[in-house]
């Protein structure tokens, strides 16, 4: 679902009601008959989930018949005697609206999501909130009801070779919910949707992409884009995932090594030319 929601709107107090309720009207549209799970953009719900009982059965009311809601969200944690936490998350919810299964970001933007060094640099953050965003734990394959294992991504997280999946678990799709209304129309929001399509080919796995303003879409393990929703435009998109490759990729099982490792050849051949020219100069 991608509901074309304004920045300038996405948090404030007066017009969150109408942002979810503006997923929920989306969503409802198509019609959940021959659909089995939906998924909302980053904290497209702008309430803590877990602390909102009603707003999670009325969301739920989106789920089709034994399937989930999986949106961005935020997460908190507050205990007596320990500092106050807050994750940018992403949760599923099941028709009952229970909170099935939870990720949390690791790749956090600096200043916009925490202030780096805070201790001695005294600024606030670029967005709003005074508290700084904790970091989740990194790359995991997440299991879902009625779903192959997982691997999500929240905005940015998608750009980083070699840290979109856990490589002891490997997942059959990757899942990058975000909102690039950020960035406006500029060639922003095309460059991460582009890097996002190169995440599915490095590692073999097709790649669904939720996003508040654009580009949404689903991409196979080829990378070949088997449907979008432009930048923009408010609209559902309705596609079957596709199949993972059978095995991993070279890049999935070495990395970056194969690029250091092409480096390392092309140089020392380099050296060998260069002195073998030597050797043969008058």
């Amino acid at each position: 679902v991608q509901p074309n929601i304004n920045q300038a709107h996405k948090w404030r107090s007066d017009l969150r009601e109408a942002n979810v309720r503006a997923l929920l009207d989306l969503t409802g549209q198509h019609g959940l008959d021959g659909i089995t799970h939906v998924i909302w953009p980053e904290t497209a719900v702008p309430y803590v989930l877990a602390n909102e009982p009603v707003l999670r059965r009325i969301i739920a009311s989106a789920a089709p018949p034994h399937g989930l809601v999986i949106t961005g969200t935020v997460r908190t944690a507050s205990q007596v005697g320990a500092p106050f936490q807050a994750w940018n998350s992403l949760q599923a919810l099941d028709s009952s609206g229970t909170i099935v299964g939870s990720y949390d970001k690791f790749h956090l933007v600096p200043f916009g999501e925490y202030v780096p060094l805070r201790r001695f640099l005294p600024i606030n953050k670029i967005t709003s909130g005074g508290t700084d965003f904790s970091a989740g734990p990194g790359p995991q394959s997440v299991v879902l009801p009625g779903l192959p294992p997982v691997s999500p991504l929240i905005c940015y997280e998608v750009i980083f070779p070699g840290e979109v999946a856990d490589r002891r678990n490997r997942p059959a799709w990757l899942l990058n919910v975000t909102n690039d209304a950020w960035y406006g129309r500029t060639a922003g929001p095309h460059q991460h949707f582009a890097i996002a399509r190169v995440r599915a080919v490095e590692e073999g796995v097709p790649l669904v992409r939720s996003a508040n303003t654009g580009i949404s879409g689903v991409i196979d393990p080829y990378g070949r884009v088997v449907g979008r929703l432009a930048l923009g435009t408010k609209g559902i998109l309705d596609v079957e995932l596709p199949l993972a490759l059978p095995a991993s990729t070279i890049y999935a099982q070495f990395g970056n090594w194969i690029a250091l490792a092409i480096g390392a050849a092309v140089a020392l051949a380099a050296y060998l030319c260069g002195r073998r020219s030597a050797a043969h100069r008058p």
